[in-house]
């Protein structure tokens, strides 16, 4: 049986390496990260490769795309998962910041993708995006105008791709997580005890009063794959406790 190949970036922690470690029972993984241990760590498994790449670096497309065909040699599913979030109120977002997390954010998965585009062509694979249950519905989010911008942009790739894709039977799905407990609080800067009161205040205010878990997305991103799913695509799947309601 042919070996499916799966690329995750920003695998080395939360929500994306609960994704890689999941794909790895029936998938070789990359996972790429800016952070050596992390990363690392997660090739542990013995289907699990290691790249440490900054995605955002000028020539980042092509150094993952060649390290993808030699550690997987091909290409089915692409999980557009690596992103950060710098929140500040307008008036006080600092420009490099807001560049970094439109970088990050927005304008890595579009170039990862556009290099990545022949492989997944002749796999008709699959490119999933991780978005966030804030930018969706037409809610507000203060604070959050880099980030949020970037992943509602994120979802009209999606849509748009999976327009433009479908003819070559490539399948391109969003998810859109709600607050995770996947640690992203305290690199953001956060204390522990600043990022478990944050997390208990989001839990009773959300209606099924907890947040989500980085298994919970991994299990999500496993059913979209499934080949069950194939009548799916252009979809964004809000997992967010109700959050957005």
């Amino acid at each position: 049986m042919t070996q499916r190949g799966a690329i995750v970036t920003g695998g080395g922690t939360g929500i994306g390496r609960a994704i890689a470690l999941d794909l790895a029972q029936d998938h070789d993984v990359l996972v790429v990260g800016r952070t050596e241990s992390t990363v690392v760590d997660a090739a542990r498994h013995p289907r699990v490769h290691p790249l440490v790449l900054d995605v955002t670096a000028p020539g980042a497309p092509a150094a993952l795309a060649a390290a993808a065909r030699k550690s997987l040699g091909q290409v089915n599913v692409l999980v557009n998962n690596a992103g950060s979030a710098a929140p500040a109120p307008l008036g006080g977002i600092d420009p490099a910041s807001a560049h970094a997390q439109i970088a990050v954010n927005l304008t890595a998965p579009l170039l990862l993708t556009q290099e990545l585009l022949p492989d997944l062509k002749a796999t008709r694979g699959v490119v999933l995006n991780l978005t966030s249950a804030g930018s969706t519905g037409g809610r507000a989010w203060p604070g959050f105008s880099a980030y949020g911008a970037a992943k509602a942009a994120l979802e009209f790739l999606t849509r748009t791709w999976a327009a433009e894709l479908a003819p070559h039977g490539v399948r391109v799905l969003a998810l859109a997580p709600g607050v995770v407990e996947s640690g992203m609080g305290l690199r953001m800067g956060s204390t522990p005890e600043e990022y478990a009161r944050f997390l208990a205040e989001t839990a009773g205010t959300t209606p099924l009063r907890r947040v989500g878990q980085p298994s919970e997305m991994a299990w999500w991103v496993r059913t979209l794959l499934d080949p069950r799913a194939t009548f799916a695509t252009g979809a964004v799947v809000v997992a967010d406790g109700g959050m957005s309601l």
